[in-house]
């Protein structure tokens, strides 16, 4: 099983990390979906800006954190960087 850690775009501007084991699901979730994420219900419409795909629950998680903790800035750069991002 594959787990995702992706990065969404909110209507607002920010970002939202999360993880999941079905991004195209997660997504139309997020976008119509009344109960998960409360960050992202009042935010609508979210658009994923970026993924990366891992064979384990705790490297996703591991990498989830990391990427929560970084800098508005430093997200963008991985977004823009990266041979991943959609």
């Amino acid at each position: 099983m594959n787990y995702f850690v992706y990065i969404l775009k909110c209507n607002d501007g920010t970002y939202y990390c999360g993880y999941t084991t079905n991004l195209e699901k997660r997504i139309k979730s997020h976008n119509t979906s009344k109960i998960g994420a409360r960050y992202t219900l009042g935010r609508r419409p979210v658009s994923l800006e970026y993924f990366e795909t891992y064979q384990t629950l705790s490297d996703a998680l591991k990498r989830e954190h990391v990427i929560k903790r970084l800098t508005r800035i430093e997200k963008e750069s991985l977004i823009t960087k990266s041979g991943s991002s959609v």
